[in-house]
Formats: C-alpha cells, structure tokens, sequence
C-alpha cells in the first residue's frame, strides 16, 4: 500500500490511531462526519422509499375500483351505448394490450337514509363482466355482485359510508338523481329507493366514503341523460395505459373519448411528484450539511497536521502526495458514511411495517388518519433508482469537500513550518 493510502486511513481514524491525542481528536472529527453522511443519506433513502410506496398503494387501490381506461361517448343516451357497446369494445380488443371490456354509466346523486344524506359517485356496472375489469369482486365483505340484477334496484357501496349512513345489508336508501322533471306543479327531482345488497372495502378512504354501484340498465334508466356513459378496458400493463388510450383514438369512431387512469388522477400524482422533489431536495441538506462538516474537519486535520506535513515534505514527498492524503482521508469518510446510510436506510425502510406499528404502540398515536391519507399503514417501496442517485449525491458531495483542504495542504511551506515548531 502506498504510504498515501496508510496515511490518510490512519487520519480518517482506520488505522492505529489511538497512540497520541491529536490522532484521537482528528478521528473523532472524522468519525462525526461519517455520521453526519449516513444519517443523511439513511434519511433520504427512508423518505422516499416511504413515498414511492404511498404513491403504488394509492395508485393500487384506485386501480382495484376504478378502469385503466375509459371510453366515452358523448351526446348519445345511455341506452344507445348499452346497445351498442359491444361494437366499440370489439374495436378497442383489436389492439393486443386490451385484455377485457364492460360497459358503464358514471353520475353523482344523493344517497339518503332517513337523516343522513350523503353526496356519490354511481357506477352503474354489468355484474357479470365486472370482475374482468376490476377488482371489486375480490373486494366485497359482505354480499356479492351476483346480487346487481337488471330491475331489482339494488346497490354496493363501501364500508365508510354504509357507517355513516348507519346503513346495512337489506336496509333501503334512496337514490336523488341530479336532473329531475319539469311539471306544471314545478320541479320534482328524480328519486328511486335501492336495497342494500353488498359492501366493499378497497382500503381507499375516499373510494370506500362514497362510491356506489348500481345495475347498469337501472342507472341507465335512474339518470337517463345525466351523466357519461361508455365503455371501460383493462389492459395487460397500466403503466402503457398513456399509450393505449393515443393508439385507441385513432382507431375509434370520432367524437369518442379515451381517458386513461392518470389523466383522471393527474392533479394526485402530479402533487406526490412534486412533494417528493421538493423532499428530496429539502433532505438534501443533511447530507449537504455533513459535506460541509467534512470540508471543515479536513481543514482542521490540515492545520493539527502543519509538522507531520512539513517533516513529509524534507523525506521528498510531492505537494501532490501531500495533497493525495487528504483526498483519501475525505473520500474514505464519504464512501464508508454513504455505505453505511445505505445498508441503514435499505434495513428500516425494508423493515418499516414492523418499526412504525412499534412506535405507534409506545407513544400511543397514529401516524396516518385514513380520513387525510386514504392509507391507514405506512408502506415502504426502495428502488433502486433513487438509491443510485442519493449515494451518487452523497459521493459526489464528499469528494468536492476534498478539493479544498488537499489543496490547503498541498500549498504549506516546510521551512517555514518547522521555523515556527
């Protein structure tokens, strides 16, 4: 081993260094700057891997109920489309990444039990194409979709709003229509009584508060004109759903629409996205933070270092050797703080279903109220990518905190070092 690499090991407190003081003290600088850098970079690594899990369970569970893409007709009734919807799913199977369609009629109403009143989302849906195109059939905790039947005005809806609703299977709720008729007694809104038939629970707060399915020839026949209806389609990767809904708009008749799952969410993740640059960025500091705890230490190893340099210097080291010390020095503290935030970080974000449960357990709060996050448990997803550039911010960071201090270094006078000792 080159002596630059003995040297600088031993100042960044890998060597023997316990025999004087001032190695002592020079190690123990170095070993905080260490730490500062893993806890930095653990930090980073822990945010947002909590992050980039929020964002797929959300996405997951909306995708449990909701389509990857939606075709829509515009300007025609409701019981055109359910007649003719089988042209317009046969032209949307032609491309290979369609997997499955099924018609349906979205509109909002009122629901009312009694006193209770509540504003939803209707999905008039065909019960037994349904479980092709989403995943609601898994999702029932009492009842089944076999139990939607044309004329039988039955309805599903989610577990938080039969709460607050107070509402059970085989209790009736009525269902307000949003548009009514007009008569020479004045305006009657459009009313119909539905049996309970079911409950879901999609884990989605807001799905499960106030989505409602219904028949989709009854909805059909309860909104009338009101309303969209169309066709939805599930295909064999969401992620190519941008794709897919392009590609179908050249193929479809005109005047229908396609929309896909991230267009009707994009404010949604347009926002995590956002938050989770701004995260970044703000957790950043840390490490930033600890680059500058390097650079000084560095600077301060330099100074304690002023006659170890000089006597170097007379036995014939270069100003580039002398330099190459303190460059080891700070690059070894970089690289083993960045691997230890890592291997840190990956363990409690790996492990965070367990850590995070504990903690709630010991302090007695909860972290997440499903009324703001949807979520009632914190996930955790590490990728890869953002490990890459965190440890690549962390390294590139400590190397730069070098340059200064090397140079500093480099620059010193012997003789008139050893003059003033």
């Amino acid at each position: 081993m080159a002596y630059e690499w003995w040297i600088g090991a031993r100042y960044a407190g890998l060597g023997r260094w316990g025999r004087r003081s001032g190695d002592r003290f020079v190690s123990f600088v170095a070993f905080s700057s260490m730490a500062g850098i893993a806890l930095g970079v653990a930090a980073l690594i822990i945010v947002l891997s909590v992050m980039n899990g929020f964002q797929a369970q959300v996405r997951d569970r909306m995708l449990s109920v909701l389509p990857h893409i939606e075709l829509i007709v515009p300007g025609v009734g409701h019981d055109d489309v359910l007649q003719h919807w089988q042209a317009l799913a046969a032209q949307a199977e032609e491309l290979p990444e369609v997997r499955a369609a099924a018609p349906f009629v979205a509109s909002q109403a009122m629901l009312a039990r009694g006193r209770a009143l509540s504003g939803v989302q209707v999905r008039g849906i065909d019960p037994a194409l349904e479980p092709e195109v989403s995943d609601l059939a898994g999702q029932m905790v009492d009842g089944s979709l076999d139990s939607l039947a044309p004329g039988r005005y039955h309805l599903i809806l989610g577990t938080q709003l039969a709460r607050s609703l107070g509402a059970g299977v085989g209790d009736t709720v009525l269902l307000l229509a949003p548009e009514g008729s007009v008569s020479p007694a004045g305006f009657a809104p459009r009313m119909r009584q539905f049996t309970i038939s079911g409950l879901f629970s999609s884990g989605h707060y807001e799905y499960d508060s106030s989505l409602v399915f219904i028949d989709v020839q009854d909805a059909g026949r309860v909104f009338r004109g009101s309303g969209t209806s169309g066709v939805r389609l599930r295909i064999a990767d969401m992620q190519q759903a941008p794709r897919v809904a392009h590609a179908l708009l050249g193929e479809l008749p005109p005047g229908v629409l396609a929309s896909d799952w991230t267009q009707n969410n994009r404010t949604w993740f347009a926002a995590v996205q956002t938050e989770k640059r701004m995260m970044f960025l703000i957790l950043a500091l840390i490490v930033a933070v600890a680059a500058f705890n390097l650079l000084s230490s560095l600077v301060m190893a330099v100074k304690d270092k002023r006659s170890d340099i000089a006597i170097l210097r007379t036995l014939g080291a270069t100003p580039g050797q002398v330099a190459r010390i303190f460059l080891i020095q700070g690059a070894l503290i970089g690289v083993l703080g960045t691997a230890l935030g890592v291997a840190g970080g990956i363990l409690v974000a790996v492990h965070i279903d367990v850590i995070v449960p504990w903690i709630e357990r010991l302090l007695g709060i909860h972290f997440l109220p499903q009324q703001i996050y949807f979520i009632s448990e914190l996930p955790s997803n590490p990728q890869l990518a953002d490990i890459v550039v965190i440890a690549g911010t962390s390294l590139v960071l400590s190397l730069l905190a070098t340059l200064y201090p090397g140079w500093r270094a480099a620059r010193l006078q012997p003789a008139r070092i050893l003059r003033h000792d």
